[in-house]
């Protein structure tokens, strides 16, 4: 997948098109992500022995990685493969040319 846990990501379409966030954890099974302050919905929790008092939670949501865009300097970029000499796959901005950090 091209998106990371950590990655700083952009939403390219949907409700929040133009937000952006730091992902949280992604879900290569299903090609989901879940993004930092973004979708959020609500869910009705019954009372357990954490939380006594149940009611309605609000939680982020998933989102489909095909709606993400990494965030490099500040930009939304492609993002590009190469191996390093020593045979490392590293992960290539396709915009600036240089390497991706997660």
């Amino acid at each position: 997948m091209h998106i990371k846990k950590g990655d700083n990501v952009m939403i390219l379409s949907g409700a929040y098109k133009g937000k952006t966030g730091k992902v949280l954890y992604v879900i290569p099974k299903r090609n989901r992500a879940i993004v930092e302050s973004v979708n959020f919905v609500k869910r009705h929790s019954r009372p357990t022995q954490q939380n006594p008092q149940g009611g309605i939670v609000e939680k982020e949501a998933s989102i489909h990685v095909s709606n993400l865009a990494v965030v490099v300097g500040g930009n939304p970029t492609r993002v590009g493969y190469r191996f390093l000499d020593t045979g490392r796959k590293v992960r290539v901005s396709r915009k600036t040319g240089e390497d991706i950090d997660s």
